[in-house]
């Protein structure tokens, strides 16, 4: 099955077999300007898609970040620094009409849902029935998981399934935990503007006070706003992915520190298949969208 995945600065591409969850094949990485016009936006979607060897009347599985209408397949970005070029568009029916075969049909998810059903699906998850797969890079990622269905709404879960509407002292929870927040924060700690968060990482493991004091902040603020979440929802296990992921020994004990009443999370893992676990997750649910 082909997929998908569009992320705010690459597109990747490939085809999966949604049977085992294993790639046919290689993956086809390509630079995406976030800030592109919607022409260009669109020229760098339909080479990866066309990088893939596909057969007339093929169902995409295309995983791609929100606010986005992933029914109708039209893009609603705004405010969110990437892809508002594409606002309004019917982006279903450009690419189909712009494939190089035809297309029997092409299915939209949200890229944390496909994260977390890919890891549910053929990863760290895979046993358990209620999963919340969890994305820490440019922002914050969730994807809440039932029994291999993707769910938005039920105890515990935040508006929309979204992690990124929990507030933090008033304040929407990314300005604590995002990339940007975390810069933005150590350029106040340390007058450092140039600093990216791996960078930050690196010294607060070597024991810098200033690094140290504000990934803690920014940890103990996401276990405050998702301890609630995952008690509520009742989660039998976290994947952890995303680029922050490669820091998680050092994160996870500030993590757990905000949680509230020292209450402790279910099982955390590392997901298995950090780089194509969305791919993976946009061909189950393809698959599963058309049986």
């Amino acid at each position: 099955m082909p997929v998908l995945d569009v992320g705010g600065t690459h597109v990747s591409s490939g085809l999966v077999d949604p049977q085992t969850g294993t790639l046919v094949g290689p993956v086809h990485r390509r630079h995406l300007d976030g800030a592109g016009s919607a022409a260009e936006i669109l020229d760098v979607l339909v080479a990866a898609a066309g990088a893939v060897s596909v057969s007339p009347g093929a169902t995409w599985g295309v995983a791609i970040p929100d606010p986005f209408d992933y029914a109708q397949g039209i893009a609603l970005f705004h405010g969110v620094g990437k892809f508002e070029s594409l606002r309004g568009l019917d982006l279903r029916a450009m690419l189909s009409a712009r494939l190089p075969a035809r297309t029997r049909q092409i299915v939209f998810l949200n890229d944390a849902d496909a994260f977390a059903l890919g890891e549910w699906a053929y990863g760290a998850a895979s046993g358990y029935r209620r999963c919340l797969g969890l994305t820490l890079g440019t922002g914050v990622g969730t994807g809440w998981i039932v029994d291999g269905r993707i769910v938005s709404s039920g105890p515990g879960i935040p508006p929309g399934g979204r992690a990124y509407r929990l507030e933090v002292g008033g304040a929407p929870l990314e300005e604590t935990v995002s990339r940007r927040a975390i810069r933005r924060a150590y350029w106040a700690a340390a007058g450092d503007a140039g600093a990216d968060v791996r960078e930050i990482a690196g010294w607060a493991r070597d024991g810098a006070p200033a690094a140290r004091r504000v990934l803690r902040r920014s940890m103990r603020a996401l276990g405050g706003a998702l301890g609630p979440c995952l008690r509520d929802f009742a989660a039998d296990v976290v994947v952890v992915g995303g680029s922050m992921a490669a820091s998680w020994d050092l994160l996870e004990p500030w993590w757990l520190s905000g949680f509230a009443d020292g209450a402790q999370p279910p099982p955390i893992r590392l997901a298995a298949n950090p780089h194509h676990a969305p791919l993976l997750g946009a061909a189950r649910f393809a698959r599963d969208s058309v049986d």
